[in-house]
Formats: C-alpha cells, sequence, structure tokens
C-alpha cells in the first residue's frame, strides 16, 4: 500500500509542477521570442529587424554536430570575438556558447537608436563561411 501511496503522490506532484515547468520556458510579457536554427553551419536568417528599445529572446537551436556560438553585438563586439579572446561563452545578454545539437537561449535589450549590430559565430573560420546575421533597427 506503501509503494502505491508514493505513486500516486509522485505523479500528482508531476501534474501539479508540469504547468509552471511550462511557463518558465515561455518569455516573460513584453518580451519577443525569436528563433534561429543553425544548420549546416548557417544561422536560419540573415537579418533582423526590432524596433527601438527593444527586448528580444533569442532560443538558438544547433542541429549540427559540431559547436557554434551566438554573439550580437557592434562591430567593436564582434572584432573581439573574432580575435578569439573567449573560447567559452556563459549565457550572459547577446553571447552564448550553443553546443552541438542543444538549444541555448539569450535576451538582449536593443539601443534605442539606429546603432549598426551584427550577430554571429566566431569559432575558427566560421565567420568567414557566412555565419553571421545583421540587424536593422527601426520604428
Amino acid at each position: 500500500m506503501n509503494a502505491l501511496r508514493r505513486a500516486l503522490l509522485s505523479g500528482l506532484m508531476l501534474i501539479t509542477l508540469a504547468p509552471a515547468c511550462t511557463r518558465a520556458a515561455a518569455a516573460p510579457p513584453g518580451i519577443r521570442t525569436v528563433p534561429i536554427t543553425i544548420h549546416y553551419s548557417r544561422f536560419s536568417r540573415d537579418t533582423l529587424v526590432v524596433a527601438p528599445g527593444e527586448t528580444v529572446r533569442f532560443v538558438v537551436r544547433n542541429t549540427d554536430p559540431i559547436d557554434h556560438e551566438f554573439i550580437l553585438g557592434n562591430q567593436h563586439v564582434q572584432n573581439v570575438h573574432e580575435a578569439g579572446t573567449e573560447p567559452y561563452h556563459p549565457p550572459r545578454p547577446g553571447e552564448t556558447t550553443v553546443p552541438a545539437g542543444t538549444t541555448q537561449t539569450t535576451t538582449y535589450t536593443f539601443p534605442d537608436v539606429a546603432t549598426p549590430l551584427t550577430f554571429a559565430c566566431h569559432l575558427p573560420g566560421h565567420f568567414a563561411y557566412g555565419m553571421h546575421g545583421d540587424v536593422r533597427i527601426e520604428s
């Protein structure tokens, strides 16, 4: 009887906690979610249009058998990362390492003014291969 009671309680806990787990994966209200898939060492999009001051949650899925990264920033940020100063990127606004076969998220709040921004992968040779895209800030 104790085993049956434990099983029922475990099932009840899963049913109770499941909605909370589902909500945790969603972006907070007012934050747009943009999915990006990496396949054959390419991003699924090469441009992104955002509003001034908009906050975007990027969900980056790597379907390749090799690691990649998602780095969002101005030309200075891209130059620093292309120089190879950081082999692994802990999740922080606009930057994340995306290991093979995984999905990672990063959230970024864009400036209030039009500023040239790029998203890219700077693992050796990836940027030159074409793993980058432009962001346009438009009202």
